[in-house]
């Protein structure tokens, strides 16, 4: 591995910490502060990304070295890991200061062809913004990660990417629901990686603690090596800059509604400058069609971060960021117009989305109702996301509907409901034989749109307590899988969500710790 070339710009840059003091503190006008990683003795690598280690310019494993740097075992002697500083709202409520507890940076690499990627551990020990926790992670969340990370980015969603996974060799203690029922579970680390981990809370910190001059630098940075279409010589630089986070963050959430996907806790520390799905806790995809689902047993009874509101969610974001940005550009019209703008981006990029799920060419008058009645035909008879459109791709009058969609409902349908399901099937070939493309063009744009597989919560269950049990055969089954989404590779993953681990914790629902 080309350990010999992570840099550490960033700490350098800007004000840090240098101390190396462990304590858990609050860090004023610095963003970020030296700390060590845990040293793990025993630790045991589980899977490791080869395939992307060399795309980021990092290599291959070719001595124990490399392999103790990715379990955060040891590292080269000249290098300084560290914890960035941010804060946030968390839940709509200013939380302050917060920054990484749970990740710890090694710094950055260039490829071959000059493209910057951050690395950093998570799970590696404690940082100054643990909040009184451990720093630590528990096998089930880093999988967790690991494997949806890789998801996302295989269906083609911007996301973080995950690089290793190994077991930390120790036991960590932890409270799964937050109900005092604390136990020990397996400990892991895992490494991830990104073009950057800067969030909306990086910004917010700044401008909370009236940092003017730090701000402005912050932002010059992340405009000078993420947004190479902005003229960093322009007086609408930190404009165009919001502009583009904004833009950028409206294509995300898009890509999350195309799919199922629910984040679960989308804190403004959670958002990332680049539109990067980031940060995955509770997270899940849709099993059932449910606007109103939230996979965060702490987001009850509330349910602020549930699939439909997601786009709502993402725009209060948006808010807190410009007020963060406001001392940049000094312009409070310009940024409403921006925000304003979000909301009708979205619904026009959301409904191009839809069109090509159904095969649309373009959306033509009248589909937007067409999609609000499919959504709440799905949502009322209980009818599962995912394969409701696979099995619409090979629907045709000529085929008996009933027998075609019999296995993608949730709940027992009576013959109303079937009926309901019939009227809606007439009016979308209906609105089919409006397109002006082909039938095989058609098809083809439902096949990039609709994956045949989502890494559900229930495979991911069942994962880890085999791997809990030291078996890979479904985590290799799930790599692959995952890999080709749009593919039926594993026949028995195209199905529901099994009645066994209907309201099974970890299938369903998963607290903040998940």
């Amino acid at each position: 591995m080309n350990l010999d070339q992570i840099t550490q710009q960033y700490l350098s840059l800007f004000p840090a910490d240098l101390s190396g003091n462990p304590m858990q503190r609050q860090t004023p006008k610095v963003l970020s502060s030296t700390t060590e990683i845990a040293h793990f003795k025993n630790p045991d690598l589980i899977i490791f990304n080869e395939k992307l280690s060399e795309e980021i310019g990092l290599g291959k494993i070719e001595k124990q070295e490399d392999t103790d740097f990715l379990n955060a075992k040891s590292l080269p002697a000249e290098m300084k890991t560290y914890a960035t500083a941010y804060a946030g709202h968390q839940f709509g409520n200013w939380a302050g200061q917060l920054g990484d507890g749970r990740a710890i940076f090694t710094g950055e690499i260039k490829n071959a062809e000059g493209q910057k990627s951050e690395i950093q551990w998570k799970g590696a020990g404690a940082t100054p913004y643990s909040r009184h926790a451990d720093g630590r992670a528990v096998l089930r969340s880093s999988v967790r990660e690991y494997l949806m990370s890789e998801a996302m980015f295989h269906l083609g969603i911007p996301t973080t990417r995950a690089l290793s996974l190994s077991f930390s060799g120790e036991q960590v203690v932890r409270d799964m629901l937050y109900d005092g029922n604390a136990a020990y579970e397996k400990g892991a680390v895992m490494t991830r990686t990104a073009p950057s981990f800067l969030r909306f809370g990086h910004f917010e910190l700044l401008s909370a603690q009236g940092e003017i001059e730090t701000l402005k630098k912050l932002a010059d940075f992340a405009i000078e090596n993420y947004f190479p279409e902005i003229d960093i010589d322009s007086p609408n630089k930190y404009a165009d800059f919001f502009k583009t986070v904004s833009e950028k963050t409206a294509d995300m959430i898009v890509d999350w509604f195309r799919v199922g996907f629910v984040h679960g806790v989308m804190n403004t520390d959670n958002m990332s400058i680049l539109g990067l799905t980031i940060d995955y806790g509770p997270f899940s995809f849709l099993d059932e069609y449910d606007l109103n689902f939230t996979p965060n047993t702490t987001d009850l009874p509330g349910r602020r971060y549930a699939f439909g509101n997601q786009a709502k969610i993402a725009q209060w974001n948006l808010w807190q960021l410009a007020n963060a940005l406001f001392s940049l550009i000094k312009d409070e019209s310009k940024l409403e117009k921006i925000l304003n703008d979000f909301n009708t981006t979205f619904w026009i990029k959301h409904d191009e989305m839809m069109a090509k799920k159904f095969g649309f060419d373009q959306v033509q008058e009248g589909d937007d109702e067409l999609f609000t009645n499919a959504q709440q035909l799905m949502q009322d008879l209980k009818i599962d996301y995912t394969l409701f459109f696979k099995q619409l791709e090979s629907y045709d009058e000529n085929i008996d509907y009933k027998v075609h969609f019999k296995e993608v409902f949730y709940s027992r349908t009576t013959e109303d409901q079937f009926e309901k399901l019939k009227e809606f099937l007439g009016l979308y070939q209906n609105r089919l034989a409006k397109n002006n493309i082909s039938k095989a063009d058609s098809l083809t744009l439902m096949k990039t749109a609709n994956p045949k597989f989502i890494l559900r919560n229930y495979l991911l269950f069942e994962c880890i307590n085999e791997l809990n049990e030291g078996k890979k055969d479904l985590l290799n089954k799930l790599l692959t899988a995952l890999e080709n989404p749009y593919e039926e590779i594993y026949p028995e993953f195209s199905v529901k969500r099994p009645n066994e681990y209907d309201g099974q914790t970890g299938c369903s629902t998963l607290s903040c710790s998940s």
